[in-house]
């Protein structure tokens, strides 16, 4: 393994930390519905687990409204049984095969709440990044110890991927940051 590889390794991996982040800060919610906040509910679909996205078709009512069409006639009570005792806390209602699930107003409490759960997001997520420069570092390292890299070329590289773990750690930042304004947004 080069010094190039191991910079791409190490962007391609900090891209998916990054990634990941914002997947993760797309479940918290808002004051707005999104389809995405349902990813995590799973239904018993004769025998076996599966997301709600498998068994029905998410879309928004309204700003404030996820509505859940199953595919089948009989899913319609498994589904809102499993949106129920998901820890989503949210209280779906059927209409016939249509199944509203509202978004409740949010507490100045349950906000501040919120917008911890975004910052311990963010801190991991920033963890991960500072995990994988260590890692590059290592490997630089190592290959430095096994007469394959100089000095110099070690220094340029782990200054590179200090350069890389700072533009990474500012998009986290930033992210998270814009997740708060949403949360506290009223």
């Amino acid at each position: 393994m080069s010094i190039e590889d191991i910079k791409k390794s190490l962007e391609s991996k900090m891209d998916q930390s990054i990634g990941a982040l914002k997947n993760n800060l797309t479940k918290i919610r808002t004051g707005r519905a999104n389809p995405a906040l349902l990813d995590t509910v799973q239904v018993d679909y004769y025998g076996s687990m599966l997301p709600i996205s498998q068994v029905a078709n998410l879309s928004l009512l309204d700003s404030r409204t996820i509505s859940v069409q199953p595919w089948e006639k009989g899913m319609g009570a498994k589904i809102e049984k499993a949106i129920r005792d998901s820890d989503l806390g949210l209280n779906p209602s059927s209409m016939g095969d249509l199944i509203r699930v509202p978004m409740p107003a949010m507490t100045e409490e349950r906000r501040r709440e919120l917008t911890k759960v975004v910052r311990t997001e963010g801190e991991a997520s920033k963890v991960a990044v500072r995990n994988l420069r260590r890692d590059a570092n290592e490997a630089v390292k190592k290959l430095v110890k096994d007469k394959l890299a100089s000095e110099d070329d070690q220094k340029r590289c782990e200054a590179d991927v200090q350069k890389a773990t700072d533009k990474h750690i500012i998009e986290i930042d930033r992210l998270v940051a814009s997740k708060e304004q949403d949360i506290m947004a009223v």
